[in-house]
């Protein structure tokens, strides 16, 4: 048997630009895919933190992401996340490829993200607001401005240096951009409550487990986007922004499951889970209608949604 090709980071990057990653994303919703279908991930704690396993069928192909969490990998020098994806032709289940699971994760979370945002937030979207500064964060950028004319940039760290380092990259982009600390208080605490409700687009891409700031912030036509948990006690909103919200979601089984931005809102009675105006189908179809508040977008990664994109890069690469 011969080995295996291997589709590496920059690889999967060259043959799937974000652009298209994103309609890739919103073909497959298009033709019929339903995330509903798509199998729930086991999670199983293991001594350094996580192992996941997301298994996927659609269509021509079928697939399984293997990503371990280690939370201490920061003081290593490794990365928090890391996998491998394997893909299957969907017919005889033989294997096909292997990618790149860190630069699929990279890819496709925030094109699921600017896929939400296509069709949520208002389309002259011009200020944006990124709470965190790693691959994720600047993921978004790439990703929202991909789908509205983001020019304004600030990004929010918990680390200084790593904010206006982000910031830098962004303004290599030709965007104007800053960076700020949440740790901070003061003067800096103001920019950021500032930054929020001037914002047209927010952005939470942090391993934060309590709200990142006010919901009240947030004004109407706003668009939120949170990426960044996937555990049911863990949050980057409050109850007070979800309340006040349209909220999407990708499934609503798995965002019952593993939301914790929705979960602790419907365990503390501040919504029911009736408050969920749709699912990412939903939202592509047109049967998710905006109210007068702030529009969240819920994300916790689903297995179907790396399939589509990993095939996107196998056919390319064929």
């Amino acid at each position: 048997m011969s080995a295996l090709p291997y589709l590496d980071a920059a690889t999967v990057e060259r043959l799937v630009p974000m652009e298209r990653a994103v309609d890739v994303l919103e073909d497959a919703l298009r033709a019929g895919l339903d995330p509903e279908a798509t199998p729930q991930r086991p999670i199983v704690d293991v001594p350094a933190g996580q192992l996941l396993l997301m298994p996927a069928a659609t269509g021509r192909y079928a697939g399984v992401k293997a990503v371990t969490i280690a939370p201490a990998n920061s003081e290593r020098g490794l990365p928090r996340i890391q996998g491998t994806y394997l893909l299957f032709d969907g017919e005889s289940l033989a294997p096909l490829a292997v990618l790149d699971g860190i630069a699929l994760t990279s890819l496709r979370t925030p094109a699921v993200s600017a896929l939400a945002v296509r069709h949520l937030a208002e389309p002259d979207a011009r200020r944006l607001v990124v709470f965190g500064s790693g691959p994720q964060a600047w993921g978004h950028v790439l990703a929202l401005r991909a789908v509205r004319p983001v020019r304004d940039v600030t990004v929010v760290g918990r680390d200084l240096d790593r904010a206006e380092a982000l910031a830098a990259r962004c303004r290599d982009l030709g965007l104007t951009a800053r960076g700020l600390t949440s740790a901070a208080a003061g003067p800096v605490a103001e920019a950021v409550a500032g930054a929020v409700a001037g914002a047209d687009l927010v952005a939470c891409c942090t391993t934060a487990r309590e709200p990142l700031f006010p919901g009240e912030l947030v004004r109407d036509g706003a668009t939120v986007v949170a990426v960044g948990s996937h555990e049911p006690d863990a949050r980057e909103l409050g109850d007070d922004l979800v309340a006040r919200a349209t909220v999407v979601v990708e499934a609503r089984t798995a965002a019952l499951e593993e939301a914790g931005d929705v979960i602790v809102a419907i365990r503390r009675g501040t919504i029911t889970s009736r408050h969920l105006a749709g699912d990412l189908a939903d939202l592509i179809a047109g049967r998710v209608v905006a109210g007068p508040g702030p529009r969240v977008f819920k994300s916790t990664g689903m297995a179907w949604e790396d399939l589509v994109v990993a095939a996107a890069a196998y056919e390319a690469w064929t």
